[in-house]
């Protein structure tokens, strides 16, 4: 079993910038690619960033790219997303997710482990 605890949510100004961080507990992330999600209200849930388990492979969804960045650091059982910026459409909760195996992914039904989420307000 995994345990996700994100922090770093808060409200910025557009155009600022924001990191997320994603603990994890239970078992090491090693041997986990990690995917970032995020769910505005009325929304899907929908696909952010993912890293793969030694953080040699990355990708982002098309609104993100250029602007924020995921990262790891499986020493200290952490994932990372910086945010840079930031646009008032960026306003969600963010999730972290684990996915069993190394590989990177999109789709959020193949993560296992999910975080609680933190919210993230861009004000315009």
């Amino acid at each position: 079993q995994v345990q996700l605890v994100e922090s770093g949510g808060g409200l910025v100004q557009a155009g600022g910038s924001l990191k997320l961080s994603c603990a994890a507990s239970g078992r090491t992330l090693s041997g986990y690619a990690m995917g970032w999600f995020r769910q505005a209200p009325g929304k899907e849930r929908e696909f952010v960033a993912t890293i793969s388990w030694h953080g040699a492979d990355t990708d982002y969804a098309d609104s993100v790219k250029g602007r924020f960045t995921i990262s790891r650091d499986n020493a200290r059982n952490t994932v990372y997303l910086q945010m840079n910026s930031l646009k008032p459409e960026d306003t969600a909760v963010y999730y972290c997710a684990a996915r069993i195996g190394g590989s990177i992914a999109t789709t959020k039904r193949t993560y296992t482990y999910w975080g609680q989420g933190t919210q993230v307000t861009v004000s315009s």
